[in-house]
């Protein structure tokens, strides 16, 4: 019975977040971007990633190189 409850109360504890949230409001208060002369959320553009997914691509090779180096570096060593 005691290992019931503490499931139960574990369940309640992790899901009350997800029952309480509120939404958050909409951005041009509820009108629709276009039709009330409001800019779109972001611009018209969108949001400009490609540059930081070169980066994070960039960042994330050099990485691996230098972890490939140093693992057949302790290799030859051994």
């Amino acid at each position: 019975m005691k290992k019931i409850i503490t499931i139960t109360a574990i369940i309640l504890c992790l899901s009350l977040p997800l029952l309480v949230s509120a939404q958050p409001p909409h951005p041009n208060g509820g009108n629709n971007p276009v039709s009330s002369g409001n800019t779109p959320v972001g611009g018209t553009a969108g949001a400009p990633i490609g540059s930081g997914t070169l980066i994070l691509t960039l960042l994330a090779a050099s990485y691996a190189g230098l972890k490939t180096y140093k693992n057949r570096s302790d290799e030859k060593q051994d």
